[in-house]
């Protein structure tokens, strides 16, 4: 019964590696590989029909080129994966348990750090929202994403309304021609539910207004403080989604270790076969 075709140390037919955690693997960077083609594809494109590049200037970095920078790594770490899987090649397959292992305990220290320095988080939120107030009409993209912020969390400017003037078209000097002198964009305004048509205009004259008689038109609270109170009561909500990010991580990382360590068994049983393979007894 030694000799059966498939018996464990048999001969180099049978095979320690499992066909379901192998294509498990393959699975899994397959689908982060169409992924990342994906967020490559659109980063490009974004990039393309991106014009207003000192729109941008408010931002850390460019959304489009962070897409692909992002996406192009993915698609290298994937690759790695999905060749590496299919192969059974052990160095590739290291390569990528190894990246991925690095970007979780980036992410993870980026969290901690985030947390531990949540003042100087916040003021580089708060300096990012001032200088998105000073380009607003600079680029339609950026407008709009103001304009649905406002919207969405009922607020208008950063710590409040007063803040628009730090915009050239709304600002209150004296010598602003501008017909926006003094106003706030019309998503700062407390809409109706029964008014079907928007009143764009909403926001004229505002910032001459005392706090409590603008409070009566517009949403007088800054947009950092809605952003922080969000925040607090939704925890539970980021805390799911982090871990969320975390769990195909943390499986990805141990399913190619599996697969690496049944791998490496496979090829010690070659071997041994290989050396005794002139063995009557074996």
């Amino acid at each position: 019964m030694a000799g059966r075709r498939g018996a464990p140390g048999s001969g180099d037919d049978y095979s320690l590696v499992s066909p379901v955690v192998k294509y498990l693997v393959f699975l899994f960077n397959f689908i982060f590989w169409i992924i990342s083609l994906v967020m490559v594809a659109i980063g490009v494109y974004a990039r393309m029909m991106k014009h207003a590049e000192a729109a941008l200037a408010c931002l850390a970095v460019d959304p489009a080129m962070m897409l692909m920078v992002v996406g192009f790594l993915m698609f290298i770490i994937t690759f790695c994966g999905c060749v590496g899987s299919l192969r059974e090649n052990i160095c590739l397959l290291q390569t990528f348990c190894i990246c991925l292992t690095l970007i979780f305990l980036l992410q993870l220290t980026a969290g901690i750090l985030a947390f531990v320095f949540s003042d100087k988080a916040l003021h580089r939120v708060t300096k990012m929202i001032n200088n998105s107030i000073v380009h607003y009409r600079e680029d339609i993209d950026l407008q709009n994403l103001i304009d649905f912020g406002q919207k969405e969390f009922g607020c208008c400017g950063g710590v409040t309304y007063t803040d628009w003037s730090q915009n050239m078209y709304f600002a209150c000097e004296q010598d602003n021609p501008s017909r926006e002198r003094c106003s706030v964009p019309f998503s700062c305004c407390v809409q109706p539910k029964d008014e079907q048509v928007i009143n764009t205009m909403c926001g004229h004259g505002m910032q001459l207004l005392q706090y409590v008689e603008a409070g009566s038109h517009i949403h007088t609270n800054g947009c950092i403080d809605a952003l922080v109170n969000w925040i607090h009561s939704n925890m539970f909500l980021l805390g799911g989604i982090a871990l969320g990010l975390a769990i195909p991580q943390l499986v990805g990382i141990l399913l190619s270790q599996i697969l690496i360590n049944q791998i490496k068994d496979q090829i010690k049983l070659q071997n041994y076969n290989a050396r005794h393979r002139s063995d009557p007894w074996s």
